[in-house]
């Protein structure tokens, strides 16, 4: 048995809800594939999200955007969510919690991601 879960992300930098020097708005876009030959229900997350100033959160919780969702081998799951850091530039890192249909838990990685706005990429 294989338990071969990727995570991708793409990040969107939210200049109509950013207000400089206040809050920097960033919508996510997470897909899920379950690459092995097991279903597996994501049943929490837990991000650290760290802005310029190396100030991190830490948010844990059942489920994403309010679903657990059953994915099964070959299939994916997308979904779209937000942060808003204290600073223009930040990154995020985690882990989902997987439950396989036998009963098994493992841990899925969310690999870092960079959380930077378009004009400040070279």
């Amino acid at each position: 048995m294989s338990n071969k879960i990727n995570v991708s992300v793409k990040t969107t930098y939210m200049s109509d809800q950013t207000l400089p020097a206040q809050r920097y708005v960033y919508a996510y876009t997470i897909t899920i594939a379950n690459e092995g030959d097991t279903p597996a229900q994501l049943i929490s997350r837990h991000w650290k999200i760290r802005d310029a100033r190396d100030n991190l959160q830490e948010v844990q919780g059942i489920g994403v955007v309010g679903e657990q969702p059953h994915i099964q081998p070959g299939n994916s799951y997308t979904y779209t969510s937000g942060v808003i850091l204290e600073t223009e530039t930040g990154m995020m890192e985690g882990t989902y919690q997987m439950r396989t249909d036998t009963g098994e838990i493992f841990d899925a990685e969310i690999p870092t991601f960079a959380l930077v706005p378009p004009h400040a990429i070279h």
